[in-house]
């Protein structure tokens, strides 16, 4: 039985991940209030205990403006806590999938990212996860995968939609920036795709993954009060203005674009993603 060791248990993706885990799959899913992956002893008694086959790092520091004021916190968690479980998984001969983001980038490409394109991060939150990469990559080699995905949400715990939802209850007008694009990525998938990567022996180096399209937080406000109205989520609909950037600062620069190219998994791993639409369909069903 093949036992892999999933970080992050209370997160979006590790918990899509324990709810998808396909059968045959003995999974060891620890939070942050058991193991803190920043302590290296702690990371490697844990690997002795277990010795799993693989190792899932969905653990990390994601507040992005909360992280230009805490960078030691960021670092300590997406850099040093990465490259903990690293060691530790070529220590007892596990591979490792390191789930990293789309904001290693700056932005300022006309065309989608693709796996091999040089990084280039803005803010806090995207250096530290570029170095939890390379990190990762350096102690494994090999038997290291990068996944990099965008603009996550789930049905389980805080993101962009429930939050959308619940302005939109309580408003009668929102203003979303409009110039920055990507594409939302439903967890669910995200975690199927991750658990398919556990199964190809041959796979390594870094991919990308998303749902397919492209849209604007603009774009992505619309369709969620769109869809919530459908479902019977909403009661009403509002006026969405559009905005700019600079009309809604943050802490943190964002990527004014960074949609990842994702041809790599559909002709290497075989994966065709739903539209970002059609997957925010499906979560918003499962809501309850």
């Amino acid at each position: 039985m093949l036992k892999v060791f999933i970080t992050g248990a209370n997160g979006q993706v590790g918990w899509e991940l324990q709810r998808t885990a396909p059968e045959g799959v003995d999974v060891i899913a620890i939070n942050s209030n058991e193991l803190d992956i920043t302590h290296r002893e702690q990371v490697e008694q844990l690997f002795a205990l277990h010795k799993p086959d693989w190792i899932i790092n969905a653990a990390a520091y994601t507040a992005v403006d909360k992280a230009e004021e805490e960078p030691e916190k960021a670092h300590a968690v997406n850099a040093t806590g990465a490259e903990n479980l690293a060691l530790s998984a070529k220590a007892h001969n596990a591979r490792m999938i390191q789930i990293s983001t789309d904001f290693v980038f700056d932005g300022t490409q006309s065309t989608h990212y693709k796996p091999g394109d040089t990084p280039n991060p803005i803010n806090v939150y995207g250096k530290t996860k570029w170095e939890g990469e390379k990190a990762v990559q350096q102690a494994l080699g090999d038997k290291a995968i990068i996944v990099r995905t965008s603009w996550v949400y789930s049905s389980h715990g805080n993101n962009f939609v429930k939050t959308m939802l619940r302005l939109m209850q309580e408003r009668d007008e929102l203003g979303i920036v409009s110039d920055q694009i990507g594409t939302p990525t439903y967890a669910k998938g995200l975690a199927e795709f991750l658990w398919l990567l556990t199964r190809k022996e041959k796979v390594k180096g870094i991919y990308h993954y998303s749902d397919a399209g492209v849209a604007s937080w603009y774009d992505f406000a619309v369709a969620i009060m769109e869809e919530g109205f459908a479902s019977g989520k909403l009661e009403k609909l509002l006026n969405i203005v559009p905005i700019c950037s600079s009309q809604y600062p943050t802490s943190a620069q964002r990527p004014s674009c960074s949609v990842l190219d994702r041809t790599v998994i559909l002709k290497e791993i075989g994966v065709e993603s739903v539209h970002w639409r059609d997957a925010l369909r499906c979560m918003l069903s499962e809501m309850a």
